[in-house]
């Protein structure tokens, strides 16, 4: 969304989401990352594409779901899905592609059959993905502490994955609670955007309103050139820059 201005139907590519996770893994190799990866992007061959893709770009995790390749963000509703067989096929080439490149990526199986087929269909699928290599059970959409408990229950020893959207059709269960439903992981996506957006939406208005943009912060600080690049590690390349024997930096920056 934040990469093509869009709503999340569908519309980003494996080309454009590889490149995202490949940027991100590279801001720091030793923090593992879990990436979204939708439907695969296509059949076997493209889904074992994916996931040798990701695996190269230092991604730890992604997860694949069981929607059709038009498909639509997990919190909306009217979401399709494809039939059981296929969702196995992709799971299953997931595996296979891990497999012929060596590689340990976590394969993490997704499901939106919450919605509109019921708990115990969403159970079943993820059951089968988990019987075709999947290592992490996520469950989308879930709508109570009850589904929460349960499927954690329900797939053990298989981990289950928690998904906190902001202001989506799931509780706002933070990471303790999570723990105690017996979640092993959790991921919070949104969490910069639903920060960001009002106080980019606050500096524009200023700017049409007023000709200019006060500052945001509480104490009054503004940040220039110099902060944002800190934030982004100036300093640090900068030191490396010298630790190498560069000498674009020696008088400072």
């Amino acid at each position: 969304m934040s990469r093509l201005g869009f709503a999340d139907m569908g519309l980003a590519t494996l080309t454009e989401m590889h490149q995202n996770a490949t940027m991100l893994a590279s801001l720091s190799p030793t923090t593992p990352l879990i990436a979204d990866a939708d439907t695969g992007y296509g059949g076997p061959l493209m889904v074992a594409r994916t996931v040798t893709s990701y695996m190269r770009s230092g991604v730890a995790g992604l997860h694949i779901e069981d929607q059709p390749i038009n498909k639509r963000c997990g919190h909306l509703q009217g979401k399709q899905l494809v039939d059981l067989d296929e969702y196995r096929t992709r799971i299953r080439a997931a595996r296979l592609a891990r497999e012929q490149a060596g590689g340990d990526i976590v394969i993490i199986a997704r499901t939106d059959a919450l919605q509109s087929q019921g708990y115990d269909e969403a159970a079943k699928r993820l059951k089968a993905a988990v019987e075709e290599g999947a290592d992490v059970a996520f469950l989308e959409g879930v709508t109570s502490e009850e589904d929460a408990r349960r499927i954690c229950a329900d797939l053990a020893p298989t981990p289950c994955l928690f998904n906190n959207v902001p202001a989506g059709v799931s509780p706002d269960f933070n990471v303790e609670q999570c723990k105690e439903l017996g979640y092993k992981m959790a991921i919070f996506p949104l969490l910069a955007c639903e920060v960001v957006y009002p106080a980019v939406r606050k500096a524009v208005r200023q700017m049409m309103q007023l000709g200019s943009v006060k500052s945001v912060e509480e104490d009054g600080k503004r940040y220039g050139p110099r902060e944002l690049f800190e934030v982004c590690g100036l300093d640090e390349l900068i030191d490396f820059d010298l630790k190498a024997g560069g000498l674009s930096y020696k008088n400072g920056a």
